[in-house]
């Protein structure tokens, strides 16, 4: 398992996959992050200043929480950084073109181990940018427990490996 801090040390590598690599079902896997008590506090201080993200006592008086958590926009971004870890986007991620359903489903508490599963639901070529076809993933972020919480579905526009041939689907252009 690795700690969010230990997230940036390790060199990302790419995975060499291009638009044509991501098939509709294929499925990606992170690794683990173990996330701490001082990462939440300290992106809840600079992004997220709400007591029951960086204040362990008034966290315990919450009545929704009823406990420290991590905001859900650190969750977001971890979710975003262990999906990076697979190196299934370096070679040919140009943007993304928004996020859609986002659900925060359950709390991030000090000491939950997050993964990443990331699905290929649809695929098809740019109709504009011959050398480009977009991708749409759903992500999941899963806890030690394998309970699900965060959800989130990304539009990709991924660059080509071969942008001069045609998109071939079904076995029809």
């Amino acid at each position: 398992m690795t700690s969010p801090s230990a997230l940036t040390k390790t060199p990302l590598k790419p995975a060499d996959l291009y638009y044509e690599d991501f098939h509709v079902g294929r499925v990606f896997q992170s690794p683990g992050c173990t996330v701490t008590e001082s990462a939440i506090i300290d992106f809840a201080t600079l992004y997220d200043p709400q007591p029951f993200h960086m204040d362990v006592e008034a966290a315990g008086q919450n009545p929704l929480f009823q406990g420290l958590t991590a905001s859900g926009w650190h969750s977001l971004a971890l979710t975003f950084r262990l999906f990076q870890k697979t190196g299934a986007l370096l070679a040919a991620n140009t943007a993304g073109r928004g996020l859609e359903k986002i659900r925060w489903r359950l709390p991030v508490r000090p000491g939950d181990t997050l993964y990443v599963t990331v699905t290929v639901k649809e695929a098809w070529p740019s109709q504009s940018k011959p050398d480009r076809g977009l991708v749409r993933m759903d992500y999941a972020t899963h806890n030690q427990r394998g309970e699900t919480v965060l959800s989130f579905s990304c539009v990709h526009i991924l660059l080509k490996r071969h942008p001069d041939k045609p998109f071939v689907k079904n076995g029809k252009e």
